[in-house]
Parts: C-alpha cells; sequence; structure tokens
C-alpha cells in the first residue's frame, strides 16, 4: 500500500502535524527552507487552518517556493487555497502575507521533481515508492503518478 492511497491517520498525521507547534512558536527558522508552514482558511468552514509541507524547490532569487500535494486534488490544503487564496506562509526567517501561488503543469512538475531527486537522492529514494512515483520523474510509466500530484509554486506579494 502506497503512503498516498488515503489520508494520514493516527500516529502518521499527528507526526506530520508536528512542526505546526514549532512554527507556531517562533521556531520554524530551524528548518530553513526545506519546510514551510501555510495557513490557509477553509473553503467550507471559513475557519483557519495550518499545514506544513515539504519545499521540494526554492529560489532565493525570484523568491519561489514549491510544493508538491502527494494526495493530488483531494488534499485539504490544496482544495483551500484553490478556493481562497493563503493567507500567511513562514519559509525560513521569511514571513509572506497573502502569497501569490501559481499550479505548475505536468511538464514543470517533472522537471521540478528530478531537481529534487538530484539534490536530496537519499529522500526521493524514499519518498518515490511511497507515492507510487519510479526513481527516475520523467520514465513515461511515472506518468500517471505524476499528473495525480499536484505542484504549487508560491511567492510573495509584496
Amino acid at each position: 500500500m502506497r503512503l498516498v492511497d488515503h489520508a494520514p491517520r493516527g500516529l502518521l498525521r499527528a507526526f506530520f502535524r508536528a512542526p505546526i507547534a514549532l512554527y507556531r512558536n517562533g521556531l520554524g527558522a530551524l528548518f530553513g527552507h526545506r519546510l514551510l508552514y501555510l495557513v490557509h482558511k477553509g473553503r467550507k468552514s471559513g475557519l483557519r487552518r495550518e499545514t506544513v509541507l515539504e519545499v521540494v524547490a526554492y529560489d532565493p532569487v525570484r523568491p519561489e517556493a514549491v510544493v508538491v500535494s502527494a494526495w493530488g486534488e483531494s488534499s485539504d490544503w490544496y482544495r483551500n487555497i484553490t478556493a481562497t487564496p493563503a493567507l500567511e506562509l513562514r519559509l525560513g526567517r521569511q514571513r509572506w502575507a497573502h502569497p501569490g501561488h501559481r499550479l505548475l503543469e505536468l511538464d514543470e512538475t517533472v522537471r521540478i521533481l528530478r531537481g529534487y531527486r538530484d539534490r536530496h537522492p537519499r529522500a526521493w529514494r524514499h519518498l518515490a515508492p511511497m507515492m507510487g512515483i519510479p526513481l527516475d520523474p520523467a520514465d513515461p510509466s511515472a506518468r500517471d503518478a505524476v499528473i495525480r500530484l499536484r505542484a504549487v509554486a508560491f511567492t510573495p506579494t509584496d
């Protein structure tokens, strides 16, 4: 069973949510540019929601941070930001109020994933099989798995 076959529950969910407490207490800079803290509004409830996501690509010149929704369009954070723009993003020591975002096309997602694989080969060897992706995201057999993913690039708006 792949990790992405269903949303995380129990201990796995608690593990994924643990970094939120560090960001809330001003310690998010410990993660550098590897993780980002995203605050968004629930599309149905209108309530404030928070999540921490792994950054698969970061360009400090633009600046731009790219994340991937391993659960594709079924991730709550993804559905929420496509309904209403994000409220806040924290990345390293940076804080972006109302960040802009764009959804990446398939070719750009593959390029970003290949870059991640090259920068973090050990992590990729563990993550790719859990997401149902071959070790080379450009492999034709990876197309269906990569299409299911959703990559989002965030930028500051100020």
